[in-house]
C-alpha cells in the first residue's frame, strides 16, 4: 500500500533557500519473512522521477534497522523548515493495533503474540511524519508501497494477526494522504504472469502522473486512482487507491515549465518592484541607485543543485530583501524571481522567491544578481561565478557524503552481488571506487562509467551496477577517490 502525505507546518519565515530533498527506500531481501521482487526497482523509478522534477535524492536499497535508522536520521537532519522532504519505501508494511508500521529486512518472523517484537524492529509510520516536523518542515511528502498480504502468515504456526493491507493513515491538519489501495486492500505487484513490468501497478501509474507539469495534490491522486483502479479489474483484483485531503490550498510536485505554476516575468526596466505590505501588490518603479559607501553590501550567497530536468539556483542574503532578479552575462533585462504566497516576519511583506532555474545545457558564466533591500534601495548587480562541472561534482558529493550507508547492499540472485547503483548515480564526484572483499583495505576497483553533464543521475545502458561475489563473502570495504583527489573514509558494509 502507498501512503503520500504532505505536511505542512507553521513556521516562522525566512529568506533562507528552500531546497527539495528525498529519501527513497527499498527492501527486496527479506531474511525471515517472504521476499519482494519489486521493492527495489519501485524505489529506483521513484527516485528518477524525483531528480527529473528537481529533487535532490537519497537512494537506500535493503536496509536493516540500523541502516534504516542512519538512512532516517542523514534525512531529517538535512532538511529545515522552508524545505519539501519526500520520503518514499517500498517493501513489507504491516499494521499492529490500529498503527503502520514499516519493516526492515532483519525484521523477525513473529508468531501470534509477538506483535512487540515486530514494534520494536520496525519504524511506525507516525513517527517518520512526527520527526519530519520536529525539524520544522514546511512542506512533507511521504510515500509508503507497503501494502501486501500478512508477511508473518506460514504453514504450521499461529501467525500475526492480520489479513494484509494498511489501515487509514489519518492524516493530521495540513496533510494529504493517498493510499495505493483503499483500506485493508491488497495492491498488485503484477497484473498476471505475462506482465513483464519491472514495477509494481501503483507505481508504475503513480510515476507517469508525477511526469505531468503543474498537477495538484488532488489531481495527481484522481488520475492515478482511476488508472490503477482500471487495470486492477482487468485482472479481476479490487484495488481503488483513496486519499485524504486536508491541505489548505493546492500543492504541486512537478513545477516544470509547460505546467499550471506561473513563470517568472522579465523586467523591461533597469528597476526592480517591491511590495506593498498593504495591498502585496507592486509599488511604482525605484529610481536605480547604488548602496551609500557606508552601508554594508549585502552579497547573496547562492548553491546549486542538478538534476536531469536542469539547474536549480538557491540565493540567500544576511539582511531581508523584498524583490530578486538575475541575468546570464554583464547584458540583457534581468528577470525577477517573483514572489512566494507567504509573508517575511522581518518585513511584513511578501516574501521575495530566493529560487530560479537555469537550463540544462547553460555553459560555464557570471550570474548577475540584483535586489531590493527594506529601505526600497536597488543592490547590486553582484556577479557569481557559475561553473557547471564542479557544481555537479560538488553537489554530487555532498549527497554521497550524506548517504554514506547507501553506497552498496548486498543481494541474492542467482548467487551473491554487491549492488552499487547509488555510487553510480552520482559518479560525476568520482574518480575512482575501490571496493576490499572480506578485507577492511579497499584493494579492487570498480568501473561505474564515465559522468554524462547533459544526464548525470541516468544509469549508463550498458553500466553494471553490480559485482558477483563468493557465496561466503562476509564483508566489503569501500573507498572512494574524488575528483579533486581527495579520499572519503573506508565504509564497511555487512551481511
Amino acid at each position: 500500500m502507498v501512503v503520500l502525505a504532505i505536511a505542512i507546518v507553521g513556521m516562522s519565515i525566512t529568506c533562507e533557500a528552500a531546497k527539495r530533498v528525498a529519501l527513497v527506500v527499498g527492501n527486496d531481501a527479506y531474511r525471515n519473512i517472504p521476499q519482494l521482487r519489486k521493492a527495489v526497482t519501485d524505489a529506483n523509478a521513484i527516485a528518477s522521477a524525483l531528480r527529473n522534477i528537481g529533487f535532490t535524492v537519497f537512494v537506500a536499497e535493503n536496509q536493516d534497522r540500523q541502516s534504516m535508522s542512519q538512512a532516517l536520521h542523514a534525512f531529517s537532519t538535512s532538511v529545515e523548515h522552508d524545505d519539501v522532504a519526500f520520503f518514499f519505501f517500498a517493501g513489507h508494511g504491516f499494521e499492529i493495533a490500529g498503527r503502520n508500521y514499516l519493516l526492515p529486512i532483519d525484521v523477525p518472523g513473529a508468531t501470534e503474540g509477538e506483535e512487540e517484537l515486530i514494534k520494536d524492529a520496525s519504524f511506525v509510520v507516525d513517527g517518520i511524519v512526527d520527526r519530519l516536523q520536529a525539524r520544522g518542515v514546511q512542506t512533507t511528502v511521504l510515500v509508503l508501497d507497503a501494502c501486501r498480504n500478512n508477511p508473518f502468515a506460514r504453514p504450521g504456526t499461529r501467525a500475526l494477526p492480520g489479513g494484509g493491507g494498511l489501515t487509514p493513515q489519518v492524516p493530521p491538519e495540513g496533510t494529504f494522504v493517498l493510499f495505493s489501495a483503499g483500506a485493508k486492500q491488497t495492491a498488485l505487484d503484477t497484473l498476471g504472469d505475462s506482465d513483464g513490468d519491472p514495477n509494481s501497478v501503483f507505481t508504475r501509474h503513480f510515476v507517469r502522473q508525477l511526469a505531468v507539469p503543474g498537477a495538484t495534490l488532488v489531481q495527481l491522486a484522481k488520475r492515478t486512482q482511476g488508472e490503477v483502479k482500471q487495470v486492477a479489474a482487468s485482472a479481476r483484483h479490487e484495488q481503488t487507491p483513496a486519499y485524504y485531503d486536508e491541505i489548505v490550498g493546492d500543492f504541486v510536485l512537478n513545477t516544470k515549465p509547460g505546467g499550471a505554476q506561473p513563470q517568472t516575468p522579465e523586467i523591461q526596466t533597469a528597476v526592480l518592484k517591491t511590495p506593498s505590505p498593504e495591498t502585496l501588490a507592486p509599488r511604482p518603479e525605484l529610481p536605480q541607485a547604488r548602496p551609500e559607501p557606508s552601508q554594508p553590501i549585502n552579497a547573496p550567497l547562492a548553491s546549486f543543485m542538478r538534476s536531469n530536468s536542469g539547474w536549480s539556483v538557491a540565493l540567500s542574503f544576511v539582511d531581508p530583501v523584498t524583490a530578486i532578479a538575475w541575468r546570464l552575462g554583464e547584458t540583457g533585462p534581468f528577470k525577477e524571481t517573483g514572489f512566494l504566497d507567504a509573508l517575511d516576519a522581518r518585513t511584513r511583506r511578501r516574501l521575495a522567491n530566493s529560487n530560479f532555474e537555469l537550463d540544462a545545457d547553460t555553459p560555464a558564466s557570471v550570474i548577475q544578481i540584483r535586489a531590493v533591500d527594506i529601505t526600497g534601495r536597488t543592490i547590486g548587480p553582484f556577479p557569481i561565478t557559475f561553473d557547471p562541472g564542479a557544481e555537479l561534482a560538488r553537489g554530487d558529493r555532498r549527497t554521497l557524503e550524506m548517504t554514506a550507508g547507501s553506497w552498496s547492499s548486498f543481494r541474492e540472485f542467482n548467487g551473491l552481488l554487491l549492488y552499487y547503483t547509488h555510487l553510480m548515480s552520482y559518479r560525476c564526484a568520482i574518480r575512482e571506487v575501490r571496493i576490499g572483499v572480506d578485507s577492511t583495505v579497499p584493494n579492487k576497483s570498480i568501473s561505474l562509467g564515465d559522468c554524462d553533464p547533459k544526464h548525470p543521475y541516468e544509469i549508463p545502458a550498458k553500466a553494471l551496477p553490480y559485482l558477483k561475489l563468493p557465496p561466503t563473502t562476509k564483508m566489503v570495504s569501500v573507498e572512494l577517490t574524488y575528483h579533486d583527489g581527495s579520499v572519503s573514509e573506508t565504509k564497511t558494509f555487512r551481511r
